[in-house]
Formats: C-alpha cells, sequence, structure tokens
C-alpha cells in the first residue's frame, strides 16, 4: 500500500472535475466526502467483474476480493497492486487510513484491520466513487 503522493498522472482543475463527475461523484471524491450507507446498489453487486475508479476508470478491486462486510458500503479485502495509495485521516475526533485512486487521487473511502482472510483487511469503499465492469460473457 502506497503512501499518497501528490504527484498524479491524472491531474485537473476543480472545474475539469465537476465537468466529469457528479455532484455527489465530486463531494466524494474530490471533497472527502462519505454517502450514507445503504444508498449504493453496488453493496449487493456480487457479479464476477472488475471496480473502477469512477474519476479515472483506473481497474481498484476485483469481484473475487469482494465480501459482504455488513456496513452498508461496498468491501473488499484486497486491492489490485498498485492501485490504491493511502493517507491519514484525523477528522471526525478519530484516526483512520483513508484510500485513495492512485492514478488520480480520488477519495475512495478507508481501510480497517478488521477484514476476513486472508487479508484481515477491510477496505470499505464509498460506491459513487467506483464503476463496475461486469466479466466479459
Amino acid at each position: 500500500m502506497a503512501t499518497l503522493d501528490r504527484n498524479f498522472e491524472i491531474n485537473k482543475t476543480e472545474e475539469e472535475w465537476r465537468q466529469v463527475l457528479t455532484p455527489e461523484q465530486f463531494r466524494v471524491l474530490r471533497q472527502h466526502g462519505t454517502e450514507r450507507a445503504g444508498t449504493s446498489p453496488l453493496d449487493k453487486q456480487y457479479g464476477e467483474g472488475v471496480y473502477h475508479c469512477a474519476a479515472c476508470e483506473q481497474p481498484l478491486f476485483t469481484s473475487d476480493a469482494k465480501f459482504n462486510s455488513g456496513t452498508g458500503w461496498p468491501s473488499f479485502f484486497s486491492p489490485i497492486e498498485g492501485a490504491i495509495a493511502t493517507t491519514v485521516d484525523r477528522s471526525f475526533f478519530m484516526t483512520r487510513v483513508e484510500v485513495h485512486c492512485s492514478r488520480c487521487g480520488g477519495h475512495l473511502g478507508h481501510v480497517f484491520e478488521d477484514g476476513p482472510a486472508p487479508t484481515g483487511q477491510r477496505y470499505c469503499m464509498n460506491g459513487v466513487s467506483l464503476k463496475f465492469e461486469p466479466a466479459a460473457s
């Protein structure tokens, strides 16, 4: 897991991001917001495929790493290698590890140490920051 580097492969101005993202995607991906639990259809998506960054289309997670955490957010036990970066989030009077897309810096969610084997990690992602691409049949 890499620490977030402010030099991204994809850099856009705030206005350019607003032109390509919905208002909710912009709030979550660019302003570190959180969607309400249970609002993303991706939480209950269990088909085979790949979850991409909604901002830059980088592949982030595969369906093989997805599990039902019961939290109301899509959850994964590991990302695709090199796809994410992290920072420390000290908002709301707590310390958490914030997960970002390594390509564009978009805020995806947080990672916790209470996930299933084999990693013991729970990547709790905002569904609005993801795009699901079903596997080809």
